[in-house]
């Protein structure tokens, strides 16, 4: 019997539940506007800013998912009929499931910083995760933001309370990341009552226990042989649904994954979400929040592993001590912290300037879906950052755990293995991170061509600053805190520029078919925003007087030194692949004046970092 005993979501919430609870400070900044502005840390959003409310409820989550998740974990993972949908209707009585709908539905309407600690503190297994992400994310969310009032009505309640799961069904056998190409066609019967549609839809998560699905299709006009791209909301009883076997997967073994089969499925005109026509609008809006809200899903399981790292080398025993003394395993912890903290530190900083953003917004526009989903678009290269960095982060994480565990993390009787097949999928789901990194790059450049990011005139600005003569200034000597890593993180920016100025010049408008050089700047641009959010973070925590202060400026040392390192690495290819020659070696010549730095003792930070997390048993932050 569960002894959950701490106050629900719906307890602890005392202020407006539409009332947005960010520091006044905090900025609304352009979406990619980090790559050219400098911000201070009163600026920005951290997890130290959490208000006291936003902290019970992360409480709240944690405990639930200690309690209520982990005890049913093996039977979650052995998909016992019940089971999830079980803990996940336990989640909707706490209020856990519906912080992103509206009151008037029945739901929380918390702000976005309060639903993003959620998914934070509950994501302890990641098969519940799964599922949770599905149902009040993608799965709600356009039904929050596309749906008429009657459909909010109708179902919006249900999903609510728990009582109907929810599924997104975009996905096909020939249309993963392509999702344009979808076969899946609707047809409007001739008395223009319903739709009927044909086709099937693979990789459904919840598929076997969700109520409601959101499905796209194409409606074809008989007539003109035109179609539309469009999405529909089907109840899982409507007939000619079909919900196919489950698939035996890799990894989160114990979400539903099935696929879904639409055989003459007759469903109501009245609904069809949004336009005929604009699905696309809804597939692709929705997914920044998934990114976004998938990126936070791995800081909660990375938190975890790490947890589950430190103790066993605390444990375990070899040549006479335990493996925590050895150096080698505490750069495995140090190197899993230090990811951990930047990621976390991104999240937040995102989260923080929506919230900003949507706190703009006047009386009349408040409660506007349209005017929440721009406002959340306006991030759209930050959800596509922290969906990349943070899903290879517990990669790494996982990866460093079976290495500590050795042949005991390689066995199902421990947690490892379960961590390193769970981890796979997030580099695939809400577009795989091959995608997600031509997004990043290729988002920018539409913004920097369209005006709307003063992109090109600093590459511009740069490139005239580099053909000038070396300046053989050693850099910053204020004696300010970090000085060092600001440093690094301005020559990160500048190569950053650079790199982009030279593709841009070279590939011009075809710089988009070159994937692997988009790919490679997106690297090197989502290393900036790491840095200076981890840099950002460190100087507010040292402002603050906290303890915790000195390990974030040991892990932010241990970043900024790895971050230069790899961004030169990166820029070496791109210049390589967009020039040769005597063109090249000048090109080399200005990159390694921009890369110089003076390294850290990575040794003694990293001693540092691990030796904090070793004392606390966790996560030290």
């Amino acid at each position: 019997m569960s002894t959950f005993d701490t106050m629900s979501a719906k307890d602890v919430i005392s202020t407006p539940p539409s009332s947005t609870v960010v520091a006044s400070t905090v900025v609304a900044a352009a979406g990619g506007s980090f790559l050219l502005e400098t911000r201070t840390p009163a600026e920005v959003f951290t997890p130290e800013d959490l208000n006291e409310e936003q902290r019970q409820i992360a409480a709240t989550a944690a405990q639930f998912a200690r309690e209520e998740i982990l005890p049913a974990s093996t039977a979650i993972e052995a998909k016992t009929p019940g089971a999830l949908a079980g803990v996940m209707r336990k989640a909707s009585e706490l209020g856990l499931t519906s912080a992103d709908i509206p009151e008037e539905y029945g739901g929380m309407g918390m702000d976005k910083t309060t639903s993003t600690v959620i998914t934070d503190h509950l994501s302890m297994l990641a098969s519940f995760s799964t599922a949770f992400g599905a149902h009040t994310g993608i799965g709600t969310l356009p039904l929050v933001w596309y749906g008429t009032e009657e459909q909010k009505q109708r179902y919006l309640p249900k999903i609510a309370s728990g009582e109907w799961l929810a599924a997104y069904s975009l996905s096909e056998a020939s249309s993963g990341s392509d999702a344009m190409n979808v076969r899946t066609r609707a047809t409007l019967s001739p008395d223009g009552t319903h739709y009927i549609l044909n086709g099937e839809k693979m990789w459904t998560t919840n598929c076997a226990i969700a109520g409601l699905f959101t499905v796209f299709a194409k409606i074809v006009d008989p007539a003109s042989g035109t179609e539309k791209f469009s999405a529909f909301l089907i109840e899982r009883d409507t007939p000619g649904l079909t919900v196919g076997a489950e698939e035996h997967k890799l990894g989160i073994r114990g979400s539903s994954t099935c696929p879904l089969v639409l055989d003459g499925c007759k469903v109501p005109a009245g609904n069809l979400l949004g336009e005929a026509g604009k699905g696309h609008h809804i597939a692709f809006n929705v997914l920044n929040v998934g990114r976004y809200k998938l990126g936070v899903a791995c800081i909660g399981g990375a938190r975890v592993a790490l947890g589950h790292m430190i103790r066993y080398s605390k444990e375990r025993k070899a040549f006479g001590k335990a493996i925590a003394e050895f150096g080698l395993i505490q750069q495995k912890i140090s190197f899993s912290a230090t990811r951990l903290y930047a990621a976390e530190s991104m999240a937040y900083r995102t989260v923080g300037m929506i919230d900003a953003s949507l706190a703009q917004l006047g009386p009349e526009n408040a409660h506007s879906p349209r005017e929440t989903q721009r406002r959340i678009e306006e991030y759209a290269v930050e959800c596509s950052i922290l969906k990349v960095y943070g899903s290879e982060m517990l990669t790494l994480v996982a990866d460093e755990l079976i290495a500590t565990m050795g042949g005991y993390g390689y066995v199902e009787e421990y947690p490892a293995e379960r961590f390193y097949r769970d981890a796979r999928i997030n580099r695939i789901f809400e577009g795989t991170n091959e995608i997600n990194r031509l997004i990043i790059t290729g988002w920018l450049m539409k913004r920097a061509l369209t005006g709307q990011l003063p992109l090109l005139p600093a590459i511009k600005k740069l490139m005239d600053e580099v053909m000038q003569p070396p300046s053989f200034d050693s850099g910053s000597d204020t004696g300010e805190l970090l000085a060092r890593e600001a440093d690094l993180l301005a020559a990160t920016k500048k190569i950053a520029l650079f790199a982009a100025g030279v593709a841009s010049q070279r590939f011009m408008a075809a710089l988009q078919d070159q994937q692997e050089v988009m790919a490679d700047l997106a690297d090197i641009i989502t290393q900036v925003f790491a840095l200076e959010s981890a840099l950002l973070r460190a100087r507010k925590l040292a402002q603050s007087g906290r303890g915790s202060a000195e390990v974030a400026a040991a892990m932010t040392g241990l970043l900024a030194d790895d971050t230069i390192a790899l961004a030169e690495h990166l820029v070496r290819r791109v210049l390589a692949a967009c020039g040769e020659g005597d063109l090249l070696r000048t090109q080399l010549a200005i990159l390694r004046r921009l890369a110089r730095f003076t390294p850290a003792d990575a040794v003694g930070l990293s001693r540092k970092v691990a030796g904090q997390c070793i004392q606390l048993e966790r996560y030290p932050l």
